[in-house]
């Protein structure tokens, strides 16, 4: 006997109302929010890059008036070097692995740290407009990297809800299996580059 129209209506309102309350238990919020980590990290990156193509130029400024201050010019472009080939996957990483790749951002924020402390000794230098205008920059991407790291720790924060906190961690067991991902902090040589940098007047 075929199922009569009022039996199919009321089958197809069922399976709509499951739908709809997977949808409210995560089955969509879960990859959306895995979406906006990975986004979110890729903007984080982002920056960070933008960070480090400003250093060579900023250097070879600064060793125009200030050439014999070598070793802490080496250190920049070392710590510039670690920290290009830092990388970090947003989806995979471990404690450690974060560690590791903030310890090298850190870094090169403590080297740049030292390095303003020097141009301080050298009004010419500050007064050059292309360091000026590099240090805008550098400031500048400094703030987007503040904000970007920001919305990343958010962005994991909204995840790690969504995977371990009810309802939507049954959605999780059920569906995608998805690990709590390890969270991102201020970095020991990140906090110290806060501590130490100074605040360059024009």
């Amino acid at each position: 006997m075929r199922p009569s129209f009022t039996h199919r209506t009321t089958g197809i309102l069922i399976a709509l109302a499951f739908l709809s309350s997977l949808a409210g238990c995560g089955v969509q919020s879960i990859p959306k929010a895995l979406n906006q980590v990975e986004a979110s990290v890729a903007e984080v990156t982002n920056q960070y890059k933008r960070r480090a193509d400003l250093i060579p130029n900023l250097v070879n400024t600064v060793k125009g008036y200030a050439s014999h201050e070598r070793e802490t010019l080496e250190a920049v472009v070392n710590a510039r070097a670690s920290a290009a080939s830092a990388t970090i996957d947003p989806t995979n990483s471990t404690p450690e692995q974060i560690q590791q790749f903030q310890q090298a951002q850190g870094g090169l924020s403590q080297a740049l740290g030292r390095l303003m402390v020097v141009v301080e000794r050298y009004p010419e230098l500050k007064a050059d407009r292309n360091f000026r205008e590099l240090q805008a920059q550098l400031e500048g991407t400094e703030n987007r990297i503040t904000i970007a790291r920001q919305r990343h720790i958010e962005s994991i924060k909204q995840f790690n809800n969504l995977v371990s906190v009810p309802p939507s961690s049954l959605t999780n067991s059920l569906f995608y299996h998805y690990d709590k991902m390890a969270q991102w902090a201020l970095g020991d040589a990140e906090q110290k580059a806060v501590e130490r940098t100074p605040e360059v007047q024009f």
